[in-house]
């Protein structure tokens, strides 16, 4: 074969039937070499230098070259590193659009561009057969009738999950699927997704990743995800295997499968860092290919990175071309995988501009004016570790935000005191004192009690203390400031009392969440009261601390937060996406009432007693939420009307109601409908 000139777009290597056209980014590289390997990936067998650079795009076209070809590059230039540039072209580097990848990172000192002990010095080892590498992909796709649910925000209830995790000890789903995205595709899960009513699931990572090298060394990998090298390629531990299938044809036909029960996809996708870390992690991909474009650097110290992840370095999405790969990656996923939106980790890091968080950054610009991305889905976690990096409540218009007040306020409320029903109302009203404003509606805010990060719901009522130790940090990981209860006994319990306790807390807070004005969310796993052992920091738990064990589901929980969806679905002011009022219609109904257990409106002192842990909350007229957080058995007076049990939080035969008055039980909710 003879390398041809090419074009400069689109970026990647594309097959168009005839050939293959190779096109790469470097502004401060010298020279560029596409390395091409047999199927293995291991054995290099050819290497053309490309000769063309347009607009410091480095191009060329292989005519005859097939799909499935196996490359990489060697990029020349200087490796300066006090300049910030760490060019070796020992190193064969992975295509940052590669659309699948061949290989994995494994700790090997050949993936390191530096000498370990001159680090200031490029390693002069070649690492061709340990190298991560891209495979040229054609891969056609029948969606056949396919329809993209398109359910609105409003009406949206998110059920994040891990790929893995779920279906790992599924006893209904076969073996050799189990873990992989058709495996998430089964039956037996479409049907228990179908059940519970979610209409959006939220998938911890996908795009392919590797593991961090500190893991490595302990015999433990990133389980999580949170460590992206290839932000166009679907993880394949997440594959089958399957004969006639690749990641890519399983991945869509998941995709396929849940839009076909109505469900959304939502991809959590990681474009704050990538996985080469520090200036001490490996050179993978854009360390080598052009590192003082692609990544933030420390202002007179380019040797150094910014760190405002936490994990070594940043993406520098000021830079055009960064923001183009960023770009055609979510495009990439809207329009050749058919999600419905993404889940932006450590957000703010998207919208810096000059060390300084904007909500007019080119990132949210460029997503606001784009003709496909801005009718998707767009959730943040509004926050970073950087200076100036928590930002809840600043996003533009269009965007959700993940809120950590709600989450810390309603488990305080539910197992701690302190929390006066001012600030429980506030929260469970779409928290309006960050969120109403600049035109933005309740649906703005995601409210959840529990995610992946933290204790699940079952620990958070069964440890007092997080218990780490499995992660091999010696328990230093992790927060310490969890705001959970015990209930009585840390960890797993034989006595009755304690576990009636455990129970009743954990419906008492998925109700609130399920309840709440703004968009639901909870965590795979919690509707089966699924334990963590006390780990509130699982990232590196690729067994059954995380993998979700169906055969010891708690009995009852699944249906009752399928009657909990059930109701928010008919309940038409949780569903409406506007903002509460309290006015009273011409009927008299008004869209919330807060109520004291009398029954009566609650007054100014009401609000602000801190020792009040029961009231009752009337929505739209026809629905009765009585809530009792204290350690008591309360006693309320119902509103005038004609009201029947929908659903109490202790099971029905515990709760005592009459046409005027209700018992309700310690730390539940008891949730009545008018007849």
């Amino acid at each position: 074969m003879k390398l041809e000139e090419g074009t400069p777009y689109p970026l990647g290597a594309t097959f168009d039937g005839d050939g293959v056209n190779f096109a790469l980014f470097s502004e401060h590289a010298t020279r560029v070499e596409l390395c091409l390997f047999d199927a293995s990936g291991i054995n290099e067998a050819a290497r053309f230098e490309l000769t063309e650079c347009t607009n410091d795009v480095w191009h060329g076209y292989l005519p005859d070259a097939p799909a499935g070809l196996v490359y990489g590059y060697r990029v020349h230039g200087p490796y300066q590193p006090a300049q910030g540039h760490r060019f070796n072209p020992n190193k064969v580097l992975l295509d940052p659009y590669a659309h699948a990848i061949v290989g994995e990172f494994s700790n090997d000192p050949r993936s390191f561009g530096y000498q370990e002990d001159q680090p200031g010095l490029p390693d002069p080892i070649d690492n061709a057969a340990i190298a991560i590498k891209a495979k040229v992909v054609a891969e056609p796709y029948d969606w056949g009738d396919e329809k993209p649910p398109h359910i609105p925000l409003a009406e949206t209830i998110i059920y994040e999950a891990h790929v893995r995790g779920l279906t790992m000890l599924h006893p209904d789903v076969p073996e050799e699927i189990r873990g992989s995205y058709a495996g998430l595709a089964h039956p037996a899960v479409l049907a228990h997704l179908k059940k519970l009513g979610i209409t959006a699931i939220e998938l911890l990572p996908i795009h392919f990743f590797t593991d961090e090298s500190h893991l490595l060394k302990q015999g433990l990998s990133n389980y999580w995800g949170y460590n992206s090298l290839g932000f166009f390629a679907p993880e394949t531990h997440y594959w089958s295997g399957r004969e006639g299938t690749t990641p890519l044809s399983e991945f869509r036909d998941m995709v396929k499968a849940l839009h076909g029960i109505g469900v959304e996809v939502l991809l959590d996708v990681v474009f704050n860092h990538t996985a080469e870390s520090s200036d001490m992690g490996p050179t993978l991909s854009l360390r080598g290919i052009d590192n003082a474009n692609y990544y933030v650097l420390k202002p007179g110290q380019p040797d150094q990175y910014e760190n405002w992840s936490g994990c070594g370095n940043v993406l520098n999405l000021s830079h055009p071309r960064v923001l183009q790969m960023v770009m055609d990656s979510l495009r990439y996923w809207v329009s050749q995988c058919h999600v419905d939106g993404f889940r932006f980790d450590l957000a703010p890091i998207l919208g810096r501009v000059d060390q300084h968080f904007s909500p007019q950054a080119p990132f949210f610009i460029a997503i606001q004016q784009d003709p496909l991305l801005s009718g998707v889905k767009l959730i943040a976690e509004p926050w970073d570790v950087g200076h100036g990096g928590y930002q809840l409540g600043h996003f533009p218009n269009g965007w959700a935000e993940w809120s950590d007040q709600f989450r810390d306020v309603m488990r305080k409320f539910w197992l701690h005191d302190g929390v006066h029903r001012a600030l429980f109302a506030q929260r469970f009203a779409a928290s309006s004192d960050s969120f109403h404003r600049q035109g933005r509606r309740p649906i703005a805010v995601v409210n959840f009690i529990c995610a992946h990060d933290g204790f699940n719901l079952r620990d958070m009522v069964s440890y007092n203390h997080k218990h780490n130790q499995a992660n091999k940090e010696h328990n230093r990981d992790g927060h310490n400031h969890n705001l959970s209860w015990n209930c009585g006994e840390e960890g797993p319990s034989k006595d009755s009392g304690v576990n009636i306790l455990r129970l009743r807390s954990m419906k008492a807070m998925l109700a609130t969440v399920l309840l709440a004005q703004g968009t639901p969310m909870f965590l795979a796993g919690d509707e089966l009261g699924h334990t963590q052992q006390g780990n509130n920091n699982a990232y590196c738990q690729d067994n059954e601390m995380n993998w979700l064990n169906w055969q010891l589901a708690e009995p009852g929980l699944v249906e009752y937060v399928a009657e909990l969806i059930a109701i928010r679905k008919s309940c038409d002011v949780l569903m409406s996406g506007r903002w509460w009022t309290g006015i009273h219609d011409e009927w008299g109904r008004a869209d919330v009432e807060w109520l004291n257990p009398s029954g009566a409106p609650l007054h100014s002192h009401d609000w602000e007693d801190a020792g009040g842990r029961a009231m009752m909350i009337q929505l739209g007229g026809r629905l009765l939420i009585m809530i009792n957080a204290s350690a008591h058995q309360v006693h309320f007076r119902l509103p005038a009307g004609m009201w029947g049990l929908r659903l109490a939080s202790t099971g029905d035969a515990e709760s005592e109601i009459n046409p005027h008055d209700c018992r309700v039980a310690a730390r539940s909710v008891t949730i009545l409908e008018s007849s």
